[in-house]
């Protein structure tokens, strides 16, 4: 593996854990697709450092738990400003 992706990879890990950071928004913030981020997460960083692999899985696995209440929240705001863009 090249050092740049071993690089990318512990970068991507220590973003996700001080941020508490979706895939999605790591993946905009480092400006590569979210596919690459999972990869190197979930495949790549257990064999680089096993120590932060774990804390990211928290931190992953906390994301997960959550979505449903975060893509509830965005579904009400959506409506909220439709109504109010009517009025």
């Amino acid at each position: 593996m090249h050092s740049s992706i071993k690089d990318r990879t512990i970068a991507l890990a220590n973003y996700i854990i001080e941020n508490k950071s979706t895939v999605r928004t790591s993946a905009k913030h480092f400006g590569i697709s979210k596919s690459t981020v999972h990869k190197d997460l979930t495949e790549r960083l257990p064999g680089i450092r096993q120590d932060l692999f774990k804390s990211v899985r928290a931190v992953l696995d906390e994301n997960r738990n959550e979505r449903h209440i975060r893509g509830g929240l965005a579904t009400k705001e959506k409506y909220l400003k439709r109504q109010m863009n009517t009025k």
